[in-house]
């Protein structure tokens, strides 16, 4: 099954529910990739041992791995998390997350700063470029396994809108303008 993505309705509900416009405004892979966004689908159950999964790391130079469980009871200050991955923010790195078990969603702004929320489930494996405003969330299953990877050591450090007087936030929008 492929990513499944849409445009998002502004709804004070839930973080968690599924924030679909009516009707449906899906977005495709093709506008995910104009912004940036990279996806592959991996086969989870293997992510030790997976050819694929280590071709990439070693084609984009994704030395840092560590793997992170976000439940209720796994997390230390469960709901502070989930509201700080919430906020809207960009980080001066790529943001690099593999979807080892259970589901999750990001959202990413588009070229007009309207929400596409992007649905991850187990195998997918995505990459937000330095510079893209974008969130996270759990989905109502409240679980998600993953697993971040960075270029070099990790760097944690998000910077919440606005941080349009960053280089890279101005390099990011220079780049949809000329796409």
């Amino acid at each position: 099954m492929s990513l499944q993505a849409w445009y998002m309705d502004c709804s004070p509900e839930d973080q968690r529910k599924p924030h679909r416009l009516s009707p449906d405004q899906p977005a495709s892979l093709e506008q995910l990739q104009q912004l940036g966004v990279f996806h592959w689908k991996l086969n989870a159950d293997i992510y030790e041992t997976d050819p694929e999964l280590q071709q990439i790391r070693t084609d984009r130079g994704y030395s840092y791995m560590d793997i992170i469980t976000i439940q209720k009871d796994t997390l230390p200050n469960y709901e502070e998390k989930l509201k700080m991955f919430y906020e809207e923010h960009l980080h001066l790195d790529d943001e690099i997350r593999y979807i080892l078990d259970g589901q999750a969603y990001f959202d990413v702004r588009d070229k007009d700063d309207r929400w596409i929320r992007i649905a991850m489930s187990k195998g997918d494996l995505i990459t937000l470029p330095a510079g893209i405003y974008h969130r996270f969330t759990l989905d109502e299953t409240n679980y998600t396994k993953a697993m971040r990877l960075f270029v070099g050591e990790p760097v944690w450090k998000a910077h919440n809108r606005p941080a349009d007087d960053f280089n890279i936030r101005q390099k990011y929008v220079t780049s949809l303008r000329e796409s």
